[in-house]
């Protein structure tokens, strides 16, 4: 069988009190891809009904974690099922409204031309983007390119626009359950062995009264990275000595 018939992508779209955005994202989606996973992470009433709405209209498969787990744990149970349903890959990204859904043709393009590998966005941002969030990025940035070991494999590992090969996903044992999930999962996936692609996508912020919504919580979130990092860091140099010592009694 060839690569090309073995294809087959899904958009994965994980949701967590998005109730003014998310029909919008879905229905956007849903002209490039007609396979749409939507997973709800335990959002209350309003957000539950517009998940509800559209899985009665036909136009998402719906599964819903009954209470809000994180972002790592629905992305990866919304993984588990696009297995299930027979998909190599899944387009991944938030119900938020913040990315340009123009961008997934070319996001498409590149997976079904090098499926092997991760297709990561990089964000293009407008005058709506928070400081704060331009120098978290700056940081992260640093940190990733410390536990690769390289400034150039991964331009961003914070963004939520990207293409996984499902499979490669389900093994890269990410242990990350809310905002560290995008960048751990990354940082493993390349230590697999996969390579990278980086296109970048234009991001804009809303504000609250147009539905925008963040979950980022600085105290808890930071921490989270933090821990994160060091963790990684730490198997990072435990592997390098470990491949220093080992590889030389060869």
């Amino acid at each position: 069988m060839s690569t090309e018939a073995a294809y087959r992508a899904c958009a994965l779209i994980p949701t967590y009190e998005n109730p003014d955005t998310v029909r919008e994202v879905v229905l956007a989606v849903a002209e490039h891809l007609t396979s749409i996973v939507l997973v709800d992470d335990g959002s209350s009433a309003a957000g539950r009904d517009v998940c509800a709405a559209l899985a009665a209209e036909g136009l998402v498969t719906l599964l819903r974690l009954e209470h809000n787990k994180g972002k790592g744990v629905a992305v990866m149970s919304g993984m588990a099922l696009a297995h299930e349903l027979g998909f190599t890959h899944a387009f991944q990204i938030d119900g938020d409204s913040q990315h340009d859904i123009a961008a997934i043709p070319g996001f498409l393009i590149a997976s079904r031309e090098r499926p092997r590998d991760l297709v990561l966005g990089y964000p293009v941002y407008d005058a709506t983007v928070p400081t704060s969030r331009k120098l978290g990025r700056l940081l992260t940035t640093f940190w990733v390119a410390v536990e690769l070991g390289s400034k150039t494999k991964v331009t961003d590992a914070m963004i939520g626009f990207r293409v996984y090969p499902v499979l490669a996903s389900l093994a890269s044992r990410t242990r990350a359950q809310r905002m560290d999930f995008d960048v751990e999962i990354i940082v493993r996936m390349v230590r697999m062995g996969l390579d990278v692609v980086n296109l970048p996508v234009a991001v804009r912020y809303l504000a609250a009264d147009a539905g925008g919504v963040s979950h980022f919580r600085p105290f808890m979130d930071n921490l989270r990275l933090s821990v994160m990092h060091t963790r990684l860091c730490v198997s990072g140099s435990i592997g390098w000595v470990s491949r220093r010592l080992w590889g030389g009694m060869q």
